[in-house]
């Protein structure tokens, strides 16, 4: 069970900690303390349902036609490696991550986080496709400890950047930090994906 927790975790770190929009906005919000509460549960309660619908969904396609959990594993192969190379790349391409000075109001705010969460295809891919996949590639007694250690690295990835930005707001800036950070994502998803092929 732990071991599964641990992967869920892992996994869920992984995929969440690319510098999309999504966590941008997290940071921003954290680094100027405005609206950082709100931005914070919307992410977080999205991702926490997201990711057990994935986890259900899933499942249920698999009990309907048990050959696509075999279709789902190769894809997700393919995924892992495909964001691991992403993000190699992205490791050479690495810039620093600042906040503007734009002030938003509370709607404003609201609206822009439910867009940045819901219409963001990679949000889906991610979450409920992959993490899904994942999940019920642990075996009957995994799926359950896998989708609560994905939504553990959820929760506290949102807190950690979104509670910690301002003290991080200067190594945040310095493109070496993303270099390493990259880097260490890629090594990751690399480890996630020949898990996933070796079955």
């Amino acid at each position: 069970m732990v071991t599964h927790l641990l992967s869920g975790l892992l996994a869920g770190w992984s995929l969440i900690i690319a510098v999309g929009p999504q966590n941008a906005l997290v940071l921003r919000q954290g680094i100027r303390r405005e609206h950082l509460g709100v931005v914070l549960t919307i992410c977080i309660v999205a991702d926490i349902l997201l990711i057990g619908a994935g986890a259900v969904g899933i499942g249920a396609i698999v009990l309907l036609a048990p050959w696509a959990l075999e279709i789902l594993r190769w894809l997700g192969v393919a995924y892992l490696l495909w964001f691991a190379w992403t993000s190699l790349r992205s490791a050479r391409e690495a810039s620093g991550l600042t906040a503007d000075t734009e002030q938003r109001g509370l709607r404003s705010i609201i609206a822009t986080t439910l867009a940045l969460t819901f219409l963001n295809p990679g949000v889906y891919l991610d979450t409920v496709v992959m993490l899904g996949n994942l999940a019920n590639q642990q075996g009957l007694g995994g799926v359950l400890p896998f989708t609560l250690g994905a939504m553990l690295g959820s929760v506290t990835w949102f807190l950690g950047i979104g509670l910690g930005a301002r003290s991080l707001s200067g190594h945040l800036a310095r493109p070496r930090v993303w270099q390493v950070l990259d880097v260490v994502i890629a090594v990751v998803l690399i480890i996630l994906a020949v898990r996933l092929a070796l079955g």
